[in-house]
């Protein structure tokens, strides 16, 4: 068992170094390209072609200039990925993913707020399962049961 969590935890830390890893464009292989999320092997194979034939990318402006269908979104995107041309990410490049900031309202808007779970039920369980299975208490429970009983004649 110690062994399964130690393996278990290896996996984990050696994956987050990949998540978090930094790509320099004018060093890396066509194998650590690939590894960066945008870019498929077409892309990683024409970037390393425009590097062999003009040299080395001075800044992400040449990158883009010289490959072609990288334009300035997609070098944002690459970016953000972890792609960086001479140490540097390009700049505009958010450290976190849009997605996960919440969203601010302008002027006479509403942002809608998710909706809260009941804390007594959990999600997992339908609303009907929930009450189904849970007995009734209190006088008006008991009313209520003698009321649905069976009358005797």
């Amino acid at each position: 068992m110690f062994k399964k969590l130690l393996l278990a935890l290896a996996t984990l830390i050696a994956a987050m170094s990949f998540a978090f890893a930094q790509v320099d464009v004018n060093k890396a292989d066509a194998a650590a390209l690939d590894s960066i999320k945008g870019i498929g092997p077409a892309k990683s194979k024409a970037i390393i072609e425009e590097r062999s034939k003009g040299g080395e990318f001075k800044d992400w402006a040449d990158l883009e200039k010289r490959v072609k269908g990288l334009g300035d979104k997609s070098a944002l995107k690459l970016s953000e990925a972890g792609l960086q041309v001479n140490g540097k990410s390009k700049d505009g490049a958010a450290a976190k993913p849009a997605a996960e900031k919440p969203a601010k309202a302008g002027k006479g808007e509403k942002v809608e707020k998710p909706a809260k779970a009941d804390a007594a039920m959990p999600a997992a369980m339908p609303p009907a399962a929930a009450t189904a299975s849970v007995p009734a208490k209190g006088a008006a429970a008991d009313k209520a049961a003698a009321a649905e009983a069976p009358k005797k004649k």
